[in-house]
């Protein structure tokens, strides 16, 4: 009895402090929350009591906001996975900012940059060639050019600092957490990029490998803004990847070039059109419109029509239809007038039936839209609502058709009026009450009703990957439609190999 008591006072011992441990840790987790949120998604809490009900409400929604740009299921709630990504080294720049794809960079191409200080973590040279790498990148896809200068103001001035340096509003964190910042484009700040002394910077092997960081760093010194998209560069996490390879994603490129445009074309022989395929698992869509009965997708210079209740799809040039549109469109929709709106670069068709309409093409501007906008990446009309959305980079306005106005109030953000969809869409519609948005070679059903995404699929799925020639389909999405496909596709045949054989015996035993 008396060994028993020992055993028993530890067991009061360790019950009562696992509370407390606990409460300990999530008071810990909840303030790593605060200062995270507070730094990355511009959360401002009140300090009196009073208002504490209005502050748990506003940090429940910065969460959501988080966990919508990671592609975490949006709870607002701060579970294992979000805090994991709140743990994990990053950029130390916002995920929400004033500045993005839309916006202009420099306002010229030659830009130059200063390496005021060298870590003692690498040696001079490789500094040199991980700074110069770094630019490289996006050098190698647009028309900017890089000069590394050694004294003087540089466009992009770059330093080694640790905690709070300097004039610089931001500051580091000491090992881990924020790896390195950079500023936009502009004067003073603009273009600067500063790194974490305090961290271990490396070539390669263990540490952070600076050309990395650095190349994601330049991203922003030329007025990127991060990207939700884990294979991108300007991904705001540390993604350890292969320093050999090429590190910039299509999202990447795409975003650095609609500021500065493509690298100059050198001549070459004319390419002949390619034909896109239907079974191609990289297939992407220009464009999407209902058309009465009908759905279209837009790809260069053809389209597929799928019907409604007919289970045929048909391929065919864009020009066999309307001989006056161009190829290659950006985005279409079908208003409540029956009309079809179809845009390309600065300027839109209007088509009634099988007719584009004299006076034809219009500018976007006579829509409301803003001098900056140069085009339209996609366009959704949505019938309950009778407003059109129209995505431009990482923005979209709404558009009342009933008035002809651009609703007040906008551009916003896609990411925050959409949660979860990403930062940009390359073409979208409406069909039965449900959203779909098409980005690359994937598509999201999306319910406007509940603001979130209920399946994820890939683009062609409405094309039950057939050819052209021969191609059918029900015009369902679910993942049963390819196994239903298969299996209608193997008793048809079945019931043909039994007809044959019947005639057979029939010839030959005259019955």
């Amino acid at each position: 009895m008396k060994s028993l008591l020992p055993l028993c006072l530890l067991f009061i011992t360790f019950s009562s402090a696992f509370p407390v441990d606990q409460k300990m840790e999530n008071e810990e987790n909840m303030q790593l929350a605060q200062a995270y949120l507070n730094q990355f998604y511009s959360l401002e809490i009140e300090g009196s009591h009073l208002v504490q009900s209005k502050n748990k409400s506003l940090i429940d929604g910065k969460i959501q906001e988080m966990q919508a740009f990671f592609g975490l299921t949006v709870t607002g709630k701060l579970d294992s996975n979000t805090l994991e990504i709140m743990k994990t080294p990053r950029c130390g720049v916002p995920d929400v900012g004033q500045y993005g794809y839309t916006l202009p960079g420099w306002k010229k191409y030659n830009l130059t940059y200063r390496i005021m200080n060298y870590t003692p973590d690498m040696a001079r040279a490789d500094v040199d060639e991980a700074i110069q790498k770094g630019l490289e990148v996006w050098s190698k896809v647009t028309p900017l050019m890089f000069t590394k200068i050694s004294k003087g103001i540089a466009d992009i001035m770059i330093a080694f600092r640790t905690r709070v340096h300097g004039r610089c509003p931001r500051y580091f964190d000491g090992p881990l957490g924020v790896l390195g910042h950079a500023f936009p484009p502009g004067l003073g700040l603009g273009g600067d990029t500063h790194f974490d002394e305090d961290e271990n910077w490396t070539k390669d092997g263990v540490g952070f490998n600076l050309f990395l960081v650095a190349a994601h760093e330049f991203g922003h010194s030329l007025g990127l803004s991060h990207s939700n998209d884990p294979t991108a560069l300007m991904f705001p996490n540390y993604v350890s990847l292969d320093p050999s390879k090429y590190p910039l994603s299509q999202d990447d490129i795409s975003g650095i070039q609609s500021i500065y445009g493509d690298l100059p074309e050198t001549p070459t022989k004319p390419k002949e059109p390619t034909v896109p395929h239907a079974c191609d698992p990289d297939l992407t869509f220009d464009a999407i419109t209902t058309f009465r009965r009908e759905v279209m997708f837009f790809k260069g210079r053809y389209l597929w029509r799928i019907y409604y209740d007919i289970t045929n799809v048909e391929f065919e040039l864009i020009s066999s239809l309307w001989p006056s549109l161009p190829a290659d469109i950006h985005a279409a929709y079908e208003n409540s007038k029956d009309k079809i709106l179809v845009f390309k670069d600065d300027n839109f068709w209007m088509i009634r039936g099988y007719a584009v309409l004299p006076d034809y093409p219009k500018s976007i501007y006579t829509l409301g839209f803003p001098r900056h906008v140069k085009k339209i990446d996609a366009a959704l009309y949505d019938h309950n609502t009778r407003k059109t959305y129209f995505f431009v980079g990482i923005w979209c306005w709404r558009y009342d058709e009933v008035t002809q106005t651009m609703d007040k109030g906008y551009p916003r953000r896609v990411l925050k009026y959409f949660p979860g969809i990403g930062l940009r869409v390359d073409a979208a519609f409406q069909h039965k009450g449900f959203f779909y948005f098409f980005r690359r070679s994937k598509q999201f059903e999306y319910d406007p009703r509940a603001k979130n995404i209920t399946r994820m699929m890939k683009t062609n799925t409405w094309l039950q990957c057939k050819e052209p020639s021969n191609s059918s389909s029900d015009f369902s999405i679910s993942k049963e439609v390819h196994s239903g496909g298969l299996e209608t596709f193997y008793h048809k045949n079945l019931n043909l190999l039994i007809f044959s054989i019947v005639h057979m015996l029939k010839k030959i035993y005259g019955y």
